[in-house]
Parts: structure tokens; sequence; C-alpha cells
């Protein structure tokens, strides 16, 4: 599956990676490299209209961390068609508040390592398909 993705939104991505969050850091130095069960994950992937925190293509599984901006009722609201969108990929999506990353990285991890063995066995080394088709 071809994932496509709004014109502009390539750029606004590669700038949030240079001015990525304390806890986006911390999360993607566990995630770089294969780190976690040897699956590759990219940070800020550009998704239809929306960019993903972090995204690993092979499980169609999205990360996605909530700083405090993300409590407010507006910010909450968007999330939801965020991930309502992204499952209509047949992408899975985590989601994370800031503060568990940065204070229990290891529950953090073993939740992602949990999803991410969930996906490898329903859909073993396949590409799940889109929801909707």
């Amino acid at each position: 599956m071809v994932i496509t993705y709004k014109k502009g939104l390539k750029q606004l991505a590669s700038e949030l990676r240079q001015q990525c969050t304390q806890s986006e850091a911390k999360l993607w130095e566990q995630l770089k490299g294969r780190k976690v069960a040897g699956h590759k994950f990219l940070r800020q992937k550009p998704i239809g209209d929306y960019i993903a925190d972090f995204y690993c293509k092979e499980l169609h599984l999205a990360i996605e961390l909530d700083g405090l901006s993300h409590d407010s009722e507006e910010v909450m609201d968007k999330d939801a068609v965020k991930e309502r969108y992204l499952n209509s990929l047949g992408i899975r999506v985590l989601r994370f508040p800031d503060g568990e990353v940065m204070n229990d990285m290891r529950n953090v991890l073993r939740e992602i390592k949990f999803v991410i063995q969930e996906r490898v066995s329903i859909y073993g080394k396949k590409i799940p398909p889109p929801l909707d088709g």
C-alpha cells in the first residue's frame, strides 16, 4: 500500500524532526536502528493530512506522544479525528503521554513490544490491508 500525503507536509515533518520534544527524542533513542523487535520506525511520517510522531510501515503501527497541549478538548477532538483516519487505513495507533515516556520508559517499551507481537501474530510478515478495502 502506498501512503500518500498532503503537499507541504514533508517540509513540516522535517522541521518537526529538528524541533522535537524531549519525550520524542527519548523515545526515538529507543526506536531508531530497529532496536525494538527488529522493526524500522520513522519519525514524523506524513500520512494523508496528518503527521504521525513515529510510524512502522511493515506493521502499520503509529505511535503518538501527547504533551500538555493535548489536554484541551479542541486538541483531543483533533487527535480523535486523526486517529479515526489512520485507523481507516488499517493503521493501529498507540498513544502515550509525554510524562509516561519521560518517567516510565520501561512500561512504554513493554506496551510497544506487546502490540508489535500482536500485529506480527495477526499479519505475519504481510502488511495489513486497509480497513475500508
